[in-house]
């Protein structure tokens, strides 16, 4: 097991954020500054493009430094908020140099020897990390699987349908510009009335979608894999089953983006060993960390993006038994995707490598 290099200036350990500047990046910064502060240093680091600007982080102004291998010197625990392909090539320089990486990319979720944590449900797994690495999931599963993971722990699950709806910031900066963008090309028309019309407005602003996302939804997220299936829905089926420690779930997933801003929602039907109440499944979630249930449809309460967005906890609603299957829930998930879908779920794995300490 590889461990933090040693403290920092302040007797506590330095932490560095690679890909300061990003979307996720910024959110980090914010979170940091809104938490109990367990840090020494805060380095921030970027592509050479982003060094010498300035960042404010606990307060403070700091300069962005350039991705080298110096710049991981002295470093305890590195949060990497960048592209696979960087993630790849940077995150075992890192580790190699002490630093223990906490990675948001998907480059080594599924590695035999990289544990994929959620704090508030597996956070054993984190002090196992051969490689000095530690993973951080995708924020369509980081939406649903606090949830989850706690229904699982007191019923044992043993399927898993779901459905996401999500917002188009999981495409970065690139997929909330071209939302906007098409925002203000449609509104106060008659668009989405008659065929193609909404896509003739649009033109080729697309975006990083393969369809127009203002006044229509996209059943489509990711890269093309396998049979049809999208590499964001495969994300989701491999990495619930790494996290909660079942192999072989059946795991079936339909991904689709809606013009929101921010803040993934699922269906989810997830089928249990044995019968289910939704009365014990409302005690399990009203009292799972990280979990608000939000559930009362007669009085029109259930979670919304519109609520939920800038929010750290999971939100579940319309919490119901299947109507044909008595040890099968069905369960409406909020979370937002920049927070607890990516920055919060990574600032929390660090710091329960902080507290190794």
């Amino acid at each position: 097991m590889t461990g933090p290099a040693g403290p920092g200036r302040s007797g506590r350990p330095t932490l560095a954020v690679v890909g300061a500047t990003g979307a996720i990046g910024t959110v980090m910064l914010q979170i940091l500054s809104q938490r109990a502060d367990v840090w020494g240093e805060i380095r921030l680091i970027a592509s050479p493009r982003s060094a010498g600007r300035k960042l404010a982080v606990r307060g403070e102004e700091i300069e962005v430094l350039a991705l080298t291998e110096e710049a991981f010197d002295g470093v305890d625990v590195a949060l990497f908020d960048v592209p696979d392909e960087v993630a790849g090539r940077w995150a075992p320089v890192a580790a190699a140099r002490g630093a223990v990486v906490v990675d948001n990319s998907g480059a080594f979720r599924m590695d035999p020897d990289v544990p994929l944590v959620v704090p508030e449900v597996n956070p054993h797994a984190v002090r196992t990390r051969p490689r000095g690495i530690v993973a951080n999931p995708n924020c369509t599963t980081l939406s649903m699987i606090v949830a989850l993971g706690a229904l699982h722990a007191g019923f044992g699950l043993r399927e898993l349908v779901v459905s996401s709806y999500q917002a188009v910031s999981g495409a970065g900066h690139a997929g909330v510009r071209t939302l906007r963008e098409q925002l203000s090309l449609v509104a106060g028309t008659e668009l989405g009335t008659s065929p193609g019309d909404v896509r003739r407005a649009v033109g080729d602003n697309t975006g990083p979608f393969p369809e127009p996302v203002a006044l229509n939804v996209v059943p489509w997220a990711g890269s093309l894999r396998e049979d049809g299936w999208s590499s964001e829905e495969m994300k989701v089926r491999d990495e619930s089953r790494k996290i909660l420690g079942l192999p072989t779930l059946p795991v079936a997933v339909t991904c689709v983006r809606v013009p929101v801003v921010t803040t993934h929602s699922l269906t989810v039907h997830a089928r249990f060993e044995n019968e289910v109440t939704v009365d014990r499944a409302r005690e399990i979630l009203a009292t799972a960390p990280g979990v608000v249930l939000f559930d009362n449809p007669a009085a029109g309460e259930f979670p919304t993006p519109a609520d939920v967005v800038g929010t750290d906890p999971t939100w579940v609603g319309r919490v119901r038994r299947a109507l044909d299957d008595p040890t099968a829930l069905e369960l409406f998930v909020c979370g937002d995707n920049l927070r607890k879908g990516a920055a919060l779920n990574t600032v929390q794995i660090a710091e329960l490598v902080a507290v190794e300490r």
